[in-house]
């Protein structure tokens, strides 16, 4: 095989990975009617935390490369909150998010084994119905408020325009070779979002046959993400969706 149909090979599987398996990012499968979810409620609060906060800090700055994780704020899980062991100078933020931030329905709201490491930009950071929004939902959480309080409480800032949809530009880093993100993922592969208001698909070329990107409307209101797979992890090591898929087996 010549390296141009070599290339043209990798670059169709890439394309079909995306397409395929991007979909564990931001769905987890609906229970069967009449099923209990593994996870009914919230687990003791040592089970969400990390060994150590050095620990928690090694797994917030690996969602990045050290280029930018290096040089970015760094917040850990405490008793009341998220608080920032680390100043950067670059604008972004690495931290470890937990389960609380999926949909208040996903069976997986209390899954105490979920981390993901994201390294967020100073857009994301600020935007408040993204990083801030999911701040205040751990306050929340570690002050014991229900799941259905929690759930009035945002549509209220939502109604009343507390949260907002989020600013244009905003992206985050998810490169963690230790990343959890559901049962279904863990680990899933690197990638990097984008968060954007609300917009169509078709202005990202997202979710049509082919295309690297996909899109995401559904976990948070007002809000698009989208996601393009990468080739490595934060540590320089390739995912091995992106090997030449003549060197590895069938995945379909």
């Amino acid at each position: 095989m010549n390296t141009t149909q070599s290339r043209t090979r990798s670059v169709r599987h890439t394309a079909f990975v995306a397409g395929c398996l991007i979909a564990a990012l931001v769905t987890t499968p609906a229970l069967a009617d009449g099923a209990t979810s593994p996870y009914p409620a919230m687990a003791p609060l040592a089970q969400y935390q990390s060994s150590s906060q050095a620990a928690e800090i090694a797994l917030a700055k690996s969602a990045a490369p050290a280029s930018v994780s290096d040089h970015a704020d760094v917040m850990v899980l405490g008793s009341h909150g998220y608080e920032t062991v680390a100043k950067g100078t670059n604008g972004f933020v690495c931290l470890v998010f937990r389960s609380w931030d999926m949909s208040f329905d996903n069976p997986e709201f209390w899954n105490p084994k979920i981390r993901t490491p994201q390294c967020i930009n100073a857009v994301s950071a600020r935007s408040v119905s993204f990083l801030p929004r999911y701040l205040t939902r751990t306050e929340w959480v570690l002050a014991g408020v229900s799941l259905a309080e929690m759930q009035a409480r945002e549509a209220a800032e939502w109604k009343d325009g507390r949260l907002t949809p989020p600013l244009p530009g905003g992206m985050v880093f998810m490169l963690s070779k230790q990343q959890y993100i559901n049962d279904s993922a863990h680990p899933w592969h690197p990638h990097v979002m984008f968060v954007e208001p609300r917009t169509q698909d078709s202005q990202w070329g997202a979710n049509i046959p082919g295309s690297p990107v996909q899109g995401d409307s559904t976990n948070v209101a007002q809000t698009s993400i989208f996601m393009v797979l990468v080739a490595k992890w934060s540590d320089g090591t390739m995912d091995p969706a992106y090997a030449d898929p003549g060197q590895q087996s069938h995945r379909h």
